[in-house]
């Protein structure tokens, strides 16, 4: 028999499945409360690895796109540097060519000794070397123009892997020398020479406002200033040089001033030659807009840079080829003719007409306008003849173009000859999205160079007959450098 409960017992006893119902209840309610955690934790993940593998990717990718642009301009460099090479092989075959081309040319006209310059031909004595010509298996064969006939068929030419070089090379000797100012053996007729051709290139009126206005040093310099501190940059005294073409110039000034200083740049006059013709932009005056008007016009064309670092002390300007420019301000050099009356040297309507047929005429022939001084004289003088000087002289008579009246003993100011060359060449390497680029300039110096067909006569005797050459003294003719040497050179 079952002892009564008591009314607390049966309590107590109906409160507990009350008390695990909200129990229950309790733990559900705190399982509903986690539920989101979980999702929380694996997008709070997500995102941290999204982050490490965005990072991780950028900087494989930046480290990729830094080794390809390395191994781009390395590929680039060698181009330009094979392009050079060839450049100087072309270069040394010059003496072969001219003798071999003389006598035609003297059929048309053209006579004297002279040079052809090969080296205004690149593209078509390199152009092989400049591309790859085998074509591959299943491609189209590369178009003749392109390759040259018969050049599809070499072995072992042009480059691989799709890159090219371009190439420009000019003659140094054909522009104007301000180093020439330097050599103080010659006396004081280099400097005066060098500062009347400095006076003739900035001498026009269209110049004014170039010389009205503050320079690059917040100065004012006329013309004579700014001449006179290319030649003082240059020449080993420390006398202020006097650009002054007239008859009764002072040959000095007094001594050279501390201005480099005065207007607070950190150096001072060189007082010896210029080693690059970027050198040229630290002395006084000297702004871009000067820069690009006197001395560089066009960096994309360096045949129309006009002055120049490179060449012999002694050097004559190769008239020949010279552009049309170089040979306008040369004629109307204090030294050559008479400023004054001299009616090309004010005229803008017979300047333009000179500079039009000249440079017709340049483009035409391959740069080769006056073989000879005597043809020069001959055409600014309107000398008749059959010559080709003659034959230019008349038609720059034509286009209005009046005839000059020289000094006397003019030709022994001029020359027809190249020595100093400087070879520009761009190793390219396309990519992508973009295209590599890298520019090696070499300035060779051919003085002295010997002649690359001839060992027996070149390196013996003179006098003996032309033999073929023998493996001993083809090696000892190429040990005496044929293709000269280099001066300058420097990778962009």
């Amino acid at each position: 028999m079952s002892r009564p409960r008591s009314p607390l017992a049966e309590d107590r006893a109906a409160e507990r499945p009350r008390s695990r119902r909200a129990r229950a209840r309790r733990r559900l309610r705190s399982r509903r409360d986690r539920r989101g955690v979980a999702l929380v934790m694996v997008l709070g993940a997500i995102t941290v690895l999204t982050v490490f593998l965005t990072e991780l990717q950028e900087e494989t990718s930046t480290e990729l796109s830094a080794a390809l642009a390395d191994r781009d301009a390395l590929r680039a460099e060698y181009y330009a540097k094979s392009a050079v090479n060839l450049s100087r092989m072309l270069i040394a075959s010059e003496p072969s060519v001219s003798t071999t081309i003389g006598p035609m040319l003297a059929i048309v006209g053209i006579r004297g000794k002279f040079q052809v310059p090969v080296w205004k031909f690149t593209d078509m004595f390199l152009g092989p070397f400049n591309a790859q010509l085998a074509a591959s298996e299943g491609s189209a064969a590369p178009p003749p123009e392109a390759a040259g006939e018969g050049s599809a068929t070499g072995k072992n030419l042009g480059l691989t892997g799709g890159g090219r070089f371009e190439l420009k090379i000019v003659d140094e000797d054909s522009k104007i020398n301000v180093n020439r100012a330097a050599d103080d053996v010659g006396g004081i007729s280099d400097q005066i020479a060098v500062g009347n051709q400095l006076l003739s290139l900035m001498s026009d009126a269209q110049y004014n406002t170039l010389f009205e206005e503050r320079d690059g040093d917040g100065q004012f310099s006329d013309r004579a200033t700014i001449c006179s501190a290319l030649i003082d940059w240059a020449d080993p005294g420390d006398q202020t040089f006097a650009c002054d073409a007239t008859s009764n110039a002072p040959s000095s000034t007094g001594a050279e001033d501390s201005f480099y200083q005065t207007v607070g740049l950190p150096y001072q006059r060189k007082n010896a030659p210029f080693d690059s013709v970027d050198e040229l932009r630290l002395i006084r005056g000297m702004n871009d807009d000067f820069w690009a008007t006197f001395v560089d016009p066009d960096p994309s064309n360096p045949d129309k840079r006009v002055l120049t670092v490179w060449g012999s002390r002694k050097q004559k300007v190769n008239v020949s080829s010279a552009n049309a420019l170089t040979l306008l301000r040369l004629t109307c050099t204090a030294d050559f003719v008479d400023i004054a009356t001299t009616t090309l040297c004010s005229d803008v309507n017979q300047q333009s007409a000179f500079l039009t047929v000249a440079s017709l005429v340049q483009s035409m022939t391959g740069g080769l306008l006056f073989p000879t001084p005597k043809d020069y004289v001959d055409a600014m003088t309107q000398k008749a003849g059959s010559s080709l000087g003659g034959m230019l002289g008349q038609q720059f008579k034509a286009m209005g173009v009046e005839a000059v009246k020289f000094k006397p003993n003019v030709t022994k100011s001029l020359g027809n000859r190249t020595n100093f060359l400087s070879i520009y060449a761009d190793g390219i390497v396309p990519g992508n999205k973009r295209e590599t680029r890298v520019r090696v300039h070499a300035v060779v110096d051919l003085t002295g160079a010997t002649k690359l067909d001839d060992p027996a006569k070149d390196l013996k005797d003179p006098a003996q007959p032309s033999t073929p050459p023998t493996p001993e003294t083809y090696e000892q003719q190429v040990r005496s450098n044929p293709a000269g040497t280099i001066i300058y050179y420097r990778i962009e």
